[in-house]
């Protein structure tokens, strides 16, 4: 993975606490630290995401049954929408 560099000005209080957490949960470096914040932000917000579109499919009405064939139709259409156009020879 390519690594650059972000620079980040923090008043003493939040570097000295970024540094005490980074020594106090093994971190080799603030750096490393750091980054774990920053993935586990993505992940809080792919979760939040996720739960948002769940509740949007459980207050979208009631369910319905859905088979084989319907899922042979969606994709039926699915190759119809996306069949390559035919080119005429000229």
């Amino acid at each position: 993975m390519e690594m650059t560099s972000l620079n980040v000005s923090l008043p003493k209080a939040l570097k000295d606490y970024v540094e005490d957490q980074t020594a106090e949960e093994g971190y080799s470096t603030p750096s490393e630290y750091i980054r774990e914040l920053i993935r586990h932000d993505r992940k809080r917000r792919v979760r939040e995401r996720i739960e948002e579109a769940l509740l949007e499919g459980l207050s979208s009405g009631p369910a319905k049954e859905i088979g084989s064939a319907h899922w042979a139709q969606k994709r039926r259409a699915l190759r119809q929408k996306h069949r390559p156009t035919e080119r005429i020879a000229g």
